[in-house]
C-alpha cells in the first residue's frame, strides 16, 4: 500500500508547506505548522460543487442605486444576548461564539433556540452530544423544547442536506471543530477541515438567508482554535469570559458587522441555565460595612453600556530588592507607568513597595479612563486611609501628569447616581454647566490636584 502524502498547514494563516519548519514563511508565526494528509489530486475541485453558490457573475451596480434597507432582527428572548449581538440575530448572518469548556456556550444557545422555536423554524446540530444527551439537558433546565428540531451529525454534506430540507431560520452548529467534509481527507478539527466547513456554511447562510451560529473551541491561550481566517469569514465573533467556578459569565463582542464591538452581556449561571443580569454594576461593587483603604470605584464603559467597577489596590513593603507589580483585569505595563507619574509629578514614591491591583468581579478593563481610579486606590492603600464614601472617579492620566477627558462622561455619572453615589472626581474637561442632580462633581486637571482634593475631603 502506497504511503499517503502529507503536508504541513499553518494553524494561524492556513498556508500550506511541503515540509515542516519552526517558523511559518507566510505569517511569521512560530510552531504553527501541523502535519495533515494531502488531498488527492483525483478528488476534483472542492469548489465545483452545486453548493458553491457561484452560478453566475453578480451584476456591477452603482452604490447609490443599491437600496440600504434595514433588515428586521430576530430577537432571541434573552436581552443580554441580544445586546451583545447589536439588537438580535440578522437573517443570513454568521455568528461564531467561543469560550472555555463548560462555561455555558451550549446552554445559552439551547435556551435561545427554545425561545425562538415558538415563532421561528430552528435547528440544533450537535456534533459533540447525542440526541438523548441534549434532551436530558433541556429537561434539567426546565425547557419546553416541543418545536425544536435537533440532529446529531458531523458530516458537512448531510448537514447541508438537512438545512435544505428543514429550511430553518436559525441553525446552531455545535461545534465547528467536530464537522468534516468528505471532499477533504484530513481529520475533523484540522485546519483545512475547519476552514472549508466554515466557508461552506457561511456561503449557505448568505444564499439562503438562514442565520447560522457556530460554536468554536478555544486553545489554552484563550484564542479560538483553528485558522485565524475563521474569524474573518464570519460576521460576528463572541467570547465567553469568566471563571467556570464562578456563577457569573460575561459575553463580549470582538467583531460585529451589524453592531458595536466590545459590547458586554452579563449572565448568572443558575440551576435553570443562564439568566441575564439587568444591573451588572452591582456585581462589580463590594458593599463594605465601613470604608477600607485601597478601594476606589470607577465608572467605565463596556461598548455602549456604562458600568461601575471597584478597583482594589494593595501596597505593602517589599521583602526583596525588586518590588513586584501585579495587576488582574488591568494592563500591567500601564500600572508601572502610573507609578512613575505619581512619583514624578505628585512626589508619591512606591519603588520599594509591592503593588497589587485588582478589578473586582473578573471584568477586564482596557480603556485608559481607569488611570485615575488606579492612582487613587494606590494612594489610599499607601497612606492606609480610605477614600470618601460615595465617591466615583474616572479619567486618563498622561505622562505629563495631566488628567485627560473620557468619552461619554455624562452617561457614566448618571449610572453612578442610580446606584447612590454622591461625589464624583472627574477631568475638568468632562464637566458641564448643567451638572447632575444629587451628585457633587469636582473637576481636576492634574494628578497632584486630584490628590489635593482627596486630602481635603
Amino acid at each position: 500500500m502506497a504511503k499517503a502524502k502529507t503536508q504541513y498547514t499553518c494553524s494561524a494563516c492556513g498556508s500550506i508547506s511541503a515540509k515542516w519548519s519552526g517558523k511559518c514563511l507566510s505569517c511569521g508565526e512560530w510552531n504553527t505548522l501541523v502535519e495533515s494528509e494531502a488531498a488527492s489530486s483525483t478528488s476534483g475541485n472542492r469548489f465545483s460543487t452545486k453548493r458553491a453558490g457561484i452560478t453566475q457573475t453578480s451584476p456591477v451596480l452603482s452604490l447609490s442605486a443599491i437600496d440600504a434597507v434595514d433588515v428586521p432582527r430576530i430577537t432571541s428572548g434573552i436581552n443580554e444576548f441580544d445586546r451583545v449581538l447589536g439588537g438580535g440575530l440578522v437573517p443570513g448572518g454568521v455568528v461564531l461564539i467561543g469560550g472555555d469548556p463548560g462555561i455555558g456556550k451550549s446552554t445559552l444557545l439551547l435556551q435561545a433556540l427554545v425561545n425562538l422555536s415558538g415563532t421561528h423554524t430552528v435547528l440544533y446540530v450537535s456534533g459533540e452530544e447525542s440526541g438523548p444527551q441534549v434532551a436530558l439537558r433541556a429537561k434539567r433546565l426546565g425547557l419546553m423544547a416541543n418545536d425544536l428540531k435537533m440532529q446529531s451529525e458531523i458530516q458537512l454534506e448531510k448537514i447541508l442536506d438537512t438545512l435544505d430540507t428543514v429550511k430553518p431560520q436559525v441553525a446552531v452548529i455545535d461545534s465547528i471543530q467536530t464537522i468534516y467534509s468528505d471532499e477533504l481527507s484530513s481529520a475533523p478539527g484540522s485546519v483545512s477541515q475547519v476552514r472549508e466547513c466554515a466557508a461552506k456554511l457561511t456561503r449557505y447562510a448568505k444564499t439562503s438567508g438562514t442565520t447560522i451560529i457556530m460554536v468554536g473551541h478555544v486553545t489554552k491561550e484563550g484564542a479560538l482554535a483553528g485558522p485565524r481566517v475563521l474569524e474573518h469569514i464570519v460576521d460576528t465573533v463572541l467570547y465567553f469570559e469568566g471563571d467556570t467556578h464562578s456563577s457569573f459569565r460575561l459575553i463580549r463582542a470582538f467583531k460585529n458587522r451589524f453592531g458595536a464591538i466590545n459590547e458586554l452581556g452579563v449572565f448568572a449561571m443558575t440551576e435553570k441555565g443562564l439568566k441575564g443580569v439587568s444591573n451588572p454594576s452591582a456585581l462589580f461593587l463590594t458593599r463594605h460595612d465601613q470604608q477600607i483603604p485601597g478601594s476606589c470605584v470607577m465608572a467605565t464603559l463596556e461598548g455602549m453600556r456604562p458600568l461601575l467597577v471597584e478597583i482594589q489596590a494593595l501596597v505593602d513593603s517589599s521583602p526583596t530588592p525588586n518590588a513586584r507589580r501585579l495587576s488582574v483585569g488591568l494592563d500591567q505595563n500601564r500600572l508601572a507607568m502610573l507609578l512613575a507619574v505619581m512619583h514624578r509629578h505628585a512626589n508619591i514614591a512606591a519603588y520599594d513597595q509591592d503593588v497589587f491591583i485588582n478589578a473586582v468581579g473578573g471584568v477586564k478593563i482596557a480603556e485608559p479612563a481607569a488611570d485615575l481610579a488606579v492612582t487613587l486606590a494606590i494612594y489610599s492603600s499607601l497612606r492606609n486611609k480610605p477614600l470618601p464614601k460615595g465617591l466615583v472617579v474616572f479619567g486618563e492620566v498622561g505622562l505629563a501628569g495631566e488628567i485627560r477627558p473620557a468619552p461619554r462622561g455624562q452617561e457614566r455619572l448618571r449610572e453612578a447616581v442610580k446606584l447612590g453615589f454622591t461625589m464624583a472626581l472627574i477631568p475638568r474637561s468632562n464637566m458641564t454647566k448643567q451638572g447632575i442632580k444629587g451628585l457633587e462633581i469636582m473637576g481636576v486637571e492634574r494628578i497632584e490636584e486630584a490628590f489635593a482634593k482627596i486630602r481635603e475631603l
